[in-house]
């Protein structure tokens, strides 16, 4: 059923390739028809130029409008018409009116003959030239001559007009002709069309052939099977065929990396939703455990250990709320590509009240300047997002440190861009974080998963896209040593901005 609708198509190609060219086959053989007349008829004017110029000046009774020459007129009139019955000889007087003739009386209906057709022929304008013909009819080619003047003839002399082809006779020639040609255009249209359509069919079928092709494709695509090598490899360069083929395998390929990137992103939420779930059920549960207990009447006697309990309380509802702010910030900071405010600022003195808002206490380790800063450096951005992303780096390293050196903050700048690093001596950083912040991709797509379960990562994540908002990066620089070295790279106003 398929090869036949695809036939189908090659056939109603073919059917109209050979319409037109009836059509077109028609039309020629019309014209050329035309054209053969219109040759046939300049021949015999050619042929029979001079002859009314011969007869009148080889008869001078024709030029004569003398009774007495009226026999020998007549006489010559009925020989010309005798040797070729074809002709038409009239004597016509200066006004183009028929004065003699031989025939039946009433034979002639058109009485005067248009002159301009005469007197161009007798100046030798290109033929052929078509006058009146005194029996009726179309115009037909003539022969034409003055008859010389007279002397003492007061009127101006008249013409000697003859008709090459006489009305009944050219009829009779043209219906004779006529049907011998439509029989001969006839047979000749339908051999044409009979090789017209047998050739138009196989080439038009081989050309169709490669649609059959890819229709046969675009019916059985699924999602994941990959296009046939050997379809793309018999379609030749420049074929709209194989552009259109081309076309399909790209949309399909597109929408297969559509559909995986949906799928990805739909897994990724579920993991997110799962890590979030499984954050907060720790910290709610030890949350809930601790109210219960408070509820205890040991407990509720015992101020000491009521003060115990409620301080765990607070570190596990301190969790929550650090868990649930980086998230909404994180979703927030990824919903836009622009910075809410902008304002210049001094970096070096919001590093230097960042660095002060981390007092050292047990077991936090303490938080200091490696070395003073380079001097003042200005920045254009959003103040606030600055010192979250740097507070935020300072946080991890201090939470994450075993030991207790201190956490190291520095400032480093060139001509372009500017450099905040944070340095610890903790475990380092986890091996896929480490890669990901390696490579200068997003450290949160897709969500890191930890070995413990929940999410990870939060606060570099939200470093990291501050960073790109303002037009730089975090970078993962080599400590030269144990620990972890970040740099919140960031351009200086009028820089370039640099890939993260």
């Amino acid at each position: 059923m398929r090869l036949a609708a695809s036939s189908g198509l090659a056939r109603r190609l073919t059917a109209a390739l050979a319409v037109l060219l009836l059509v077109f086959g028609l039309f020629v053989a019309l014209l050329v028809r035309q054209l053969g007349l219109q040759q046939e008829q300049q021949s015999v004017q050619r042929l029979s130029y001079h002859l009314a110029r011969h007869i009148v000046g080889h008869w001078p009774a024709m030029s004569s409008a003398a009774d007495a020459d009226r026999a020998a007129r007549e006489e010559l009139l009925r020989m010309l018409m005798t040797v070729n019955p074809a002709v038409q000889v009239y004597r016509l007087d200066a006004e183009g009116v028929v004065e003699h003739y031989i025939g039946e009386p009433g034979m002639v209906r058109a009485p005067r003959v248009d002159l301009a057709p005469v007197r161009a022929f007798l100046v030798g304008a290109p033929l052929p030239l078509r006058g009146s013909d005194p029996m009726g009819g179309p115009p037909r080619v003539f022969s034409a001559a003055m008859f010389p003047p007279q002397p003492g003839q007061a009127r101006p002399p008249g013409y000697l007009y003859i008709v090459l082809e006489s009305a009944a006779q050219a009829a009779v020639s043209r219906q004779l002709d006529s049907r011998a040609w439509w029989m001969g255009v006839t047979g000749a249209l339908l051999a044409a069309g009979l090789v017209t359509w047998i050739l138009g069919s196989m080439i038009m079928r081989r050309m169709t052939l490669p649609l059959h092709r890819l229709s046969l494709r675009l019916q059985a695509f699924q999602l994941g099977a990959s296009p046939p090598q050997a379809a793309r490899a018999q379609a030749p360069a420049g074929d709209e065929v194989a552009a259109i083929a081309a076309s399909f395998d790209e949309l399909g390929a597109r929408i297969e990396a559509q559909l995986h990137e949906r799928e990805a992103q739909a897994a990724a939420h579920r993991e997110v939703i799962a890590n979030v779930a499984h954050d907060l059920r720790t910290p709610l549960t030890a949350l809930h455990g601790h109210l219960e207990a408070l509820r205890t009447p040991d407990v509720a006697g015992d101020a000491a250990q009521r003060r115990l309990m409620v301080d765990a309380a607070l570190s596990q509802s301190d969790k929550v709320r650090r868990l649930s702010r980086q998230l909404f910030e994180l979703a927030t900071l990824q919903s836009t590509d622009d910075l809410p405010h902008r304002e210049r600022f001094r970096l070096d003195e919001l590093v230097a009240d960042t660095v002060q808002k981390f007092h050292p206490g047990v077991p936090r380790p303490a938080v200091a300047l490696a070395a003073a800063p380079p001097g003042p450096i200005v920045l254009e951005g959003d103040l606030h997002l600055i010192e979250r992303a740097l507070s935020n780096l300072i946080d991890n390293a201090v939470r994450h440190a075993t030991t207790d050196e201190p956490v190291c903050v520095s400032i480093s700048c060139d001509d372009h861009k500017v450099q905040v690093r944070v340095q610890d001596r903790g475990p380092g950083l986890p091996a896929e974080l480490a890669r990901r912040l390696g490579i200068g991709v997003p450290v949160r797509e897709p969500p890191l998963r930890r070995a413990d379960g929940g999410l990870g990562g939060l606060g570099l994540a939200i470093a990291q896209r501050i960073a790109v908002l303002h037009g730089g990066g975090l970078q993962l620089l080599h400590s030269g040593g144990p620990g972890t070295l970040l740099a919140l790279v960031l351009p200086l106003p009028g820089a370039t901005p640099e890939a993260s």
